[in-house]
């Protein structure tokens, strides 16, 4: 994106929506378009988003499990390019719209193929590019539902120290644990979205929790029939690992075994990809503790917008 000088967590008070001068726009500018991406240009784009792999880590894992075209990415997948025809930006743009733009006029294209989608769900990015995004979107496109701000925390290879021992029954999840993963990850998706996915997608909600276990994403710790820790790998690519969902149960927080079982989990996945990385709400203060104890810092400010449908 095109903003990415680093932050502090103390400039994390500055407003959601923080107006930006106004961006001086040329005939040339005006020109770009951003066009639907086709099968058979993967390899150009990877290489594009690669270039700042943690910040388009969802947009590699899709690409890695779908391709660019495919129902499953819902959505579709968009390019802006310069005048000789290179990269300046790639977005996914649907149910979640996710961009990398590199220029003001990228994003600005980006908007303009977000406003002629209908029931868009949420907006996902850098805090400063998603208040720009807002700045040029919310004249002709969705009302805003609701805004949360998260912190993206980040942990590296080399700072992984091996936090504790193994955790002895930590495995992949299979499709008999279902029943206890579904109604815990629907929890938290209400929690940070307002709304119940069994209730506004009864059909794929539970089959997006299955397919993510039948491609050994989802990992459990379940004792006499109770879930006492769960985290989903939701993209999985080959520097960055994004992972979503932690949840400890309630009655073990406090005890260690959520600290020991994420510091076993995140060193599994540090044997093969360089960074592990997650976002938290701003106002989960306890997470950001929990996180911090195991070995994970800060790295930058997020904001998601839920747009409101019909």
């Amino acid at each position: 994106m095109f903003q990415t000088s680093p932050q502090t967590e103390a400039a994390g008070a500055a407003s959601l929506f923080a107006a930006f001068a106004p961006l001086r726009v040329s005939s040339a500018e005006r020109a770009m378009r951003a066009e639907p991406l086709a099968r058979g240009a993967e390899a150009e784009v990877v290489e594009f988003l690669a270039q700042r792999s943690v910040h388009a880590v969802n947009l590699l894992g899709l690409i890695h499990d779908n391709g660019l075209v495919s129902a499953h990415n819902r959505g579709t997948f968009y390019a802006c390019r310069d005048e000789r025809g290179r990269l300046e930006g790639v977005a996914l743009v649907g149910h979640a719209t996710l961009f990398e733009a590199r220029t003001p006029r990228a994003l600005r294209a980006f908007v303009r193929a977000a406003q002629t989608r209908p029931n868009l769900h949420l907006v996902l990015g850098e805090s400063e590019t998603v208040a720009e995004f807002w700045r040029h979107y919310r004249a002709a496109g969705q009302p805003l539902r609701l805004a949360c701000r998260e912190l993206l925390f980040q942990l590296d290879r080399g700072e992984y120290a091996g936090r504790g021992d193994a955790v002895e029954g930590l495995r992949l999840a299979t499709r008999e644990d279902l029943e206890l993963i579904i109604p815990v990850q629907a929890r938290m998706v209400e929690e940070e979205s307002g709304l119940d996915p069994r209730v506004s997608d009864p059909e794929g909600f539970p089959m997006r929790c299955g397919r993510r276990v039948d491609r050994g994403r989802t990992w459990v710790l379940v004792e006499g029939g109770r879930l006492v820790f769960k985290a989903e790998v939701m993209a999985d690519t080959q520097g960055v690992v994004y992972l979503e969902g932690v949840h400890i149960a309630p009655e073990e927080r406090g005890r260690g075994r959520g600290l020991r079982c994420l510091s076993h989990l995140t060193g599994l996945l540090l044997g093969r990809a360089d960074s592990v990385c997650l976002l938290v709400n701003e106002r989960n203060k306890a997470a950001h503790a929990f996180y911090r104890k195991a070995g994970f810092r800060f790295e930058c400010y997020y904001d998601t917008i839920f747009l409101r449908r019909d």
